[in-house]
């Protein structure tokens, strides 16, 4: 046979393996293409993925070197296809994107492509004949020499470690380790890696927008109700009881300040809302300016209702915003598991819980009531716990005292009611006075609170301590009673206090029915007992027959005095009740004072009185003995 028609032939013979080469290295490719394309969905959710995109893209490149290696093999010399699988595999290391390198028998580097000196910081030169352990970090190594062992015995490794770069810095890596084996015996091993730092800051960011709120950093409505389901299914029997809560008249702080204000004040609020929270609380911005807070520490109602009160408590101190105090408050309704285990629904009760303190004022507590389906059910069970309480004496009485501005003397105490509930503890007066106020229980209420006021301040008399009037607030209910002036007269010579030391406070509201009003002021004022009115400015009054009514003192709703540095409306409202209470020989008394600006801003302007927690809160009988006790030392010491 001629040499150019045997040339011609071997030609065809390497092309035709040529071509199929390239059709092996196609398919190779497509190997890679489809297993990135398979995983790319797990790059999100990495703890579900069973095989890593590396080894499955690794596994592509070897089974391209495979292919060729074989059609090679099959189609020309041993020798021609000893040299191009070995100039294949020398391509694939040293072009290859993803970090290779070869170990020997004992560990040691032997050689390593550019993509490696690129993830690790090092030239090849630096690490040379170096042992691969010594750029991992400590808890690493010893993972990393057993898979290196496993690897020379002949098997694949694959896990993630953590690289220490040239600089110092951590990178998290992927790596599959894969034997070396040179005429059927393992000379050393393989090491393909990539970086997956990127990836899995990426998923930690992924997961975090899920779960929590980007402002606050407080868990978001998607995981408070997922840790609160884990909470009920393990809970069982065990108290659990959850707060929702919502700052009052936050649109109004947005509408007036902005929308940056109001995020700074959320970020505040959500930082003292969650101080103190352990083990499986967990505090949440469910949405705006609505925050749940769940607890699962407490053993008891009382427990959780005093935990509400500690957070209203948090808000009692201003903000500092924009360089001055800044005054909210909060609305909570609370709800538990005790009659029901679902966590969507205790959330719609303490939500409903919400809803009532909102409609009812603000700035108070809540406790759900399963009876709140039934209108019915709920007064009679109302009446009932009302009545017994009184009988049982579960109604205790707190004092605030109220002291002269320019002299800081004790001119007087306001008497608070409190419910010691047997079951559920201190209750809130926002919780029952407005359905005592609903049922007509507040009238028997009141004349308790009455009685009680005027039983005290007598006892503390007779103990030797100063002398000093007591008030005592008169729902509508009693003031439009027929004989009210006798029933006061009654509680007094029942008592024994002389009428000088009481002091009726009444809303601007009674003073509507100016007949009625007129009638009633001047039975009571013959008695002897003063005549104030309560929250003056929130509600409506004639100042022409306002002028004629028997009061002596008027009382400026807190609501004026919170924002008087703030509000250049409510400090000219609050200016001009002290001005025209003096215009009309009245005393005027601010409550709700609570920051040192606002004691100035009122001696500035003239103000009579003043009650508030800048001075002292609510106070229960024995602390108000030891303030009366006080006052009369620095009565003596004073001269003359």
């Amino acid at each position: 046979m001629p040499v150019t028609e045997i040339a011609s032939r071997e030609s065809r013979r390497m092309a035709l393996s040529l071509s199929k080469a390239a059709w092996a290295a196609v398919a190779g490719i497509i190997v890679i293409v489809a297993s990135w394309i398979m995983y790319a969905d797990r790059l999100l959710a990495p703890q579900h993925a069973k095989i890593s995109i590396v080894a499955v893209s690794i596994a592509g490149m070897i089974g391209i070197v495979l292919l060729l290696h074989r059609q090679f093999a099959r189609d020309a010399n041993p020798k021609q296809a000893s040299d191009l699988s070995a100039q294949i595999a020398y391509s694939i290391i040293t072009y290859s994107p993803f970090p290779m390198l070869i170990l020997d028998g004992a560990g040691r580097l032997v050689t390593m492509n550019e993509a490696t000196s690129q993830l690790f910081g090092y030239r090849k030169a630096e690490l040379m004949s170096e042992e691969f352990h010594v750029l991992f970090s400590a808890p690493d190594k010893e993972q990393l020499a057993k898979s290196i062992e496993l690897v020379l015995g002949g098997a694949m490794q694959q896990y993630s470690a953590t690289i220490i770069h040239k600089t110092g810095s951590e990178l998290e890596v992927q790596l599959v380790c894969l034997p070396l084996i040179q005429k059927n015996t393992i000379t050393g091993a393989v090491v393909i890696g990539q970086d997956i730092s990127d990836r899995k800051r990426n998923n930690e960011r992924i997961r975090y927008m899920a779960y929590y709120d980007d402002m606050t950093g407080l868990p978001n409505r998607r995981m408070f109700m997922t840790h609160f389901h884990e909470v009920l299914e393990r809970s069982g029997e065990q108290f659990v009881g959850m707060l929702y809560l919502d700052i009052d008249q936050f649109k109004l702080i947005n509408d007036s300040f902005g929308r940056e204000f109001g995020d700074m004040l959320l970020l505040q609020v959500a930082e003292r809302f969650t101080r103190g929270l352990s083990g499986e609380d967990m505090g949440a911005r469910m949405e705006g300016d609505e925050f749940a807070v769940l607890f699962v520490s407490l053993q008891s109602e009382a427990e959780l209702l005093e935990k509400a009160q500690e957070l209203l408590a948090t808000l009692e101190e201003p903000f500092e915003m924009q360089g001055f105090p800044f005054h909210v408050t909060a609305s909570i309704g609370i709800a538990t598991n005790r009659n029901d285990p679902d966590a969507s629904s205790i959330i719609k009760k303490a939500d409903m819980a919400l809803n009532r303190v909102k409609e009812k004022g603000r700035n108070d507590i809540l406790l759900y009531s399963e009876e709140w389906n039934s209108s019915s059910l709920e007064r009679l069970t109302l009446q009932h716990e009302l009545r017994r309480a009184i009988q049982r004496n579960e109604f205790v009485l707190y004092y605030q005292p109220q002291y002269h501005l320019m002299t800081g003397r004790l001119i007087g105490l306001e008497a608070l009611i409190r419910w010691q509930h047997p079951e559920r503890g201190m209750v809130s007066p926002g919780y029952f006075i407005p359905l005592a106020e609903e049922s007509g229980m507040i009238v028997q209420l009141g004349e308790w609170v009455l009685e009680e006021a005027c039983r005290q301040n007598k006892l503390w008399q007779d103990a030797g301590l100063p002398a000093i009037p007591v008030s005592v607030n008169l729902s509508i209910r009693q003031f439009t009673q027929q004989n009210l002036a006798e029933k006061v007269a009654g509680v007094l010579h029942k008592t024994g206090m002389a009428p000088c030391y009481l002091e009726l406070e009444i809303t601007e509201t009674m003073t509507m029915d100016v007949q009625h009003a007129t009638q009633s002021l001047l039975e009571l004022t013959k008695l002897g007992v003063r005549i104030s009115i309560d929250d003056f400015g929130t509600g409506y009054s004639s100042l022409n027959y306002l002028k004629n009514l028997p009061i002596s003192r008027l009382k400026i709703d807190r609501s004026f005095v919170r924002d008087i540095q703030q509000d250049p409306d409510d400090a000219a409202i609050v200016t001009a009740i002290i001005a025209m209470a003096h215009n009309l020989h009245m005393q005027v008394i601010a409550e709700g004072v609570e920051t040192e600006e606002q004691l100035n801003f009122l001696k500035q302007h003239n103000c009579d009185e003043i009650q508030g927690y800048y001075w002292n809160p609510p106070l229960p009988c024995d602390r108000i003995a030891d303030i009366l006790a006080e006052e009369g030392r620095k009565n003596q010491e004073i001269p003359g």
